[in-house]
C-alpha cells in the first residue's frame, strides 16, 4: 500500500490541548503560534468569527513558511448567541459558569489549512449540556485554576467532566480541535 508523501504540518497555536490531540492522533507537526488579537467585528456571527480567526492564524504563519502546510484553529463557546471567550479574571469565570450551569450551549471551532496554492476553512459545532452547579462548586473550580485559559471557563477533559452529562457531536472539538475534521481536510489534500 502506497503512503502519502511526507509533509510538514505547522500548528499555528500555542494550545497544549491542540498539540496533545494531534500527537494522540499520530499526526506529525511542529508548533509556531500566530499570536494574533482575536476581536469580534461588528455584525460578525460566532461561526464567521471562529472561521476568520482560524484563517488569519493560518495565513499569518503560512506567510512565513509558504512551502509548508499550516493549521490554524479557534474554539469558542456560544450561548444565546453570545461568545464566551477565555475569562479575564475569576469574577468573569464565575459569571460564565453561572450562565452555562444547567443549560445547553455550543462549542464551535473554526479550522483552516493553508498550504502552497490552497486554503481550506471549515467549522465544527458540538452541543454541550452542563448540569447544575452551586456556588461552592464554582468557587472551588475557579480556585483550581483550570478555567482560566479555557473558552467558556471550563475544560471538558478536566475537572468539569463531572458536570457534562451529554454532548452531541465531536468530543475533540470541545477539547479544542475537531481531529476527525482535520483528518478529513488533510486526506482531501492527499496529505495523510
Amino acid at each position: 500500500m502506497a503512503t502519502a508523501a511526507p509533509f510538514r504540518l505547522i500548528l499555528a497555536s500555542a494550545s497544549p490541548r491542540r498539540s496533545e490531540l494531534l500527537r494522540n492522533a499520530g499526526i506529525p507537526f511542529v508548533v509556531q503560534p500566530a499570536n494574533l488579537e482575536e476581536r469580534l467585528q461588528p455584525g460578525e456571527t460566532p461561526r464567521d468569527f471562529a472561521l476568520r480567526v482560524a484563517t488569519e492564524k493560518a495565513r499569518a504563519v503560512h506567510g512565513q513558511h509558504p512551502s509548508e502546510v499550516v493549521l490554524g484553529a479557534d474554539t469558542i463557546v456560544v450561548i444565546d448567541g453570545e461568545i464566551l471567550g477565555k475569562p479575564r479574571d475569576a469574577a468573569d469565570a464565575a459569571r460564565m459558569l453561572r450562565r452555562l450551569a444547567g443549560r445547553g450551549h455550543e462549542v464551535l471551532t473554526g479550522v483552516c489549512l493553508a498550504g502552497p496554492r490552497f486554503e481550506d476553512a471549515r467549522a465544527e459545532t458540538t452541543q454541550v449540556f452542563m448540569g447544575p452547579l452551586n456556588e461552592a462548586e464554582i468557587e472551588a473550580y475557579i480556585l483550581s485554576g483550570e478555567p482560566m485559559d479555557k473558552a467558556g471557563a471550563y475544560a471538558i477533559q478536566g475537572r468539569a467532566s463531572r458536570w457534562i452529562p451529554k454532548i452531541v457531536g465531536c468530543y475533540f472539538n470541545v477539547v479544542g480541535l475537531p481531529v476527525p475534521l482535520v483528518t478529513q481536510m488533510l486526506r482531501a489534500r492527499k496529505l495523510l
